[in-house]
């Protein structure tokens, strides 16, 4: 009887070492930590997202995760998104895509999580659409899942919508999810419908993650329930060794994000036993995405989108911290920040006080507008802007649906998007021997020059086929942050202690310095680079990122 006693004990010994062990290795992600770094990534998506677009990255995932995160945002940032989703939606006249419905549904979430009421936008219903059964599921598994969160975020009534061939119902989308399950117990994009292939049949922890979230407010629906539990335990059981999760055969931060966005609308715990692997929970796992002061990667290596990635690792940080303050979840939206109506946000504003009154705003003209090249798997860190540009007719593409961001650009090229940046009357003037009034540029050339934009090369020559450098399109950008009433004043002594930051400023001509020294300092130019590489070709994707980046400041975009 002593011996077993002793047993016994040595057994409650051991069981209580390794449960101290086991807290220790699910306290790595201390409450201080995980708010340190919300704060952190806040304040880099803030400074990169400055003037948040409608779009899958640079809009509605950062407002979303900046709303929800309590983080001190002026209020005339969300307004001025507002004015930008107004503008936006009055140009394609409430339709947002005539397939893609989850693009109604972001749009909603972001909206509900700064109050405002999604069947009111520029006159338009945008839940409308969600009322069409048919279209939403068009999509795959993302319509209905996409449909159910935005409904829900705010509890909008189910819309009604005359034109459907279907009228959709609640009910009809958790029913879809249901039916699409994989025998696994999770979901892919297609499974279990007419569209899948091969590769659907496995499940996805994207997905499945999102579904789970769609599926978190039903549970008090027995067939919902267990198709919960399966799906948790497959999910369970997918968890690599570190605590996360791959897609694709890949490990990343946005698997592990919709994971644990599902556990925390559901309202478990991140230290669930069930998702604990070798001590590792799925908050331990994003954090070895993180990087302090640049958001998050994609993958460990350093592949793929950081701005999607960071987005969405910020907004996974957000719905971990108010799981872990007893907190609405993240797509509870009945405590969401509620903006005022101030004074009207600014979309396409009127400029800073000091501009050219030649400079105007241009306006959306083609919404949606992308390429293949950086969009979609191919997801560009350059992206929001290039898409900025392209809805307002300010960049083109090169033909055939593509950008090719890593082409160089042209000087004429650079003259006609600078133009057509500020909003000028493009007229030619006859100043170049080598511009031809008839060749396209002329007067995009003209006007540039007219505007002290550009100068030619010598010789009463423009050089319009000749590349363009990275020092001379930051003396143009500089020139047209002039004229858009951006104080450009800048002595010598400031010009030098900027650039010395670089190693290899003495390398850029004396008559660049101030151009490139004004680009860093107003973060037209990113002052986390290395080096200036000034006479570089400039690539097009920077160009767009450098335009983008002034017009936002000047409050012309």
């Amino acid at each position: 009887m002593k011996q077993w006693k002793e047993r016994g004990l040595s057994l409650l010994l051991v069981l209580a070492l390794l449960m101290s062990l086991s807290v220790t290795a699910l306290a790595a992600v201390s409450k201080d930590t995980l708010a340190d770094a919300i704060t952190d990534t806040a304040a880099y998506l803030y400074k990169t997202v400055k003037s948040p677009q409608v779009g899958s990255i640079g809009g509605e995932w950062a407002v979303l995760g900046l709303a929800r995160s309590g983080y001190d945002v002026p209020e005339q940032y969300y307004q001025d998104y507002y004015a930008t989703v107004e503008e936006y939606v009055k140009a394609c006249n409430g339709m947002l895509h005539e397939k893609k419905y989850t693009e109604y549904s972001r749009l909603i979430v972001a909206l509900s999580s700064i109050g405002k009421d999604a069947r009111d936008v520029a006159g338009y219903d945008l839940t409308k659409a969600l009322g069409d059964y048919d279209k939403t599921i068009w999509q795959g598994l993302n319509g209905p899942i996409w449909a159910l969160i935005a409904l829900d975020s705010r509890n909008y009534p189910m819309p009604e919508n005359p034109q459907a061939k279907t009228q959709a119902t609640r009910q009809m989308y958790i029913d879809r999810i249901l039916e699409c399950q994989l025998p696994d117990g999770g979901w892919s994009l297609f499974g279990g419908t007419a569209a899948a292939s091969s590769g659907d049949n496995t499940s996805d922890p994207d997905i499945t993650g999102m579904a789970l979230q769609a599926l978190a407010k039903y549970q008090d629906q027995t067939a919902v329930k267990k198709a919960t539990d399966e799906a948790l335990a497959c999910m369970s059981e997918k968890q690599n060794s570190t605590g996360g999760f791959s897609s694709w055969g890949t490990a990343n931060s946005e698997s592990c994000v919709q994971i644990i966005v599902a556990l925390c609308e559901l309202g478990i715990p991140l230290d669930d036993p069930r998702f604990v692997k070798n001590g590792n929970t799925l908050l331990d796992n994003l954090m070895t995405f993180y990087l302090k002061g640049s958001g998050f990667l994609h993958t460990a290596d350093g592949s793929g989108s950081n701005q999607m990635a960071s987005e969405q690792g910020f907004y996974g940080l957000v719905a971990a911290q108010r799981l872990q303050q007893g907190k609405n979840s993240l797509y509870r939206m009945g405590d969401a920040k509620v903006i005022s109506a101030g004074e009207g946000g600014q979309a396409a504003g009127s400029g800073l006080a000091g501009k050219d009154p030649a400079v105007q705003a241009r306006p959306v003209i083609a919404p949606g507008k992308t390429f293949s090249d950086i969009s979609g798997a191919n997801a560009h860190a350059n992206q929001p802007a290039i898409e900025a540009l392209a809805a307002r007719g300010i960049i083109d593409g090169k033909g055939s649906g593509l950008f090719d961001p890593d082409a160089n650009m042209t000087r004429a090229e650079f003259s006609t998007i600078v133009v057509r940046a500020l909003g000028l009357t493009a007229k030619a003037n006859n100043v170049f021997t080598d511009v031809i009034t008839d060749q396209w540029y002329a007067p995009y050339v003209g006007t540039a020059n007219t505007y002290g934009i550009v100068n030619g090369v010598g010789d009463g020559r423009f050089n319009p086929e000749g590349t363009i450098t990275r020092q001379e399109a930051a003396v143009m950008v500089a020139r047209a942050a002039g004229l858009c009433g951006m104080d450009t004043t800048m002595d010598n002594a400031t010009t030098r202690d900027v650039l010395a930051q670089f190693g290899d400023y003495v390398t850029s001509a004396e008559w660049a310095r101030f151009g490139l020294a004004f680009c860093y300092r107003e973060d037209i130019l990113d002052q986390s680079d290395m080096n200036i590489r000034p006479k570089e070709a400039i690539l097009r994707c920077e160009i767009a990122q450098m335009i983008a980046n002034m017009l936002d400041t000047a409050k012309l975009l």
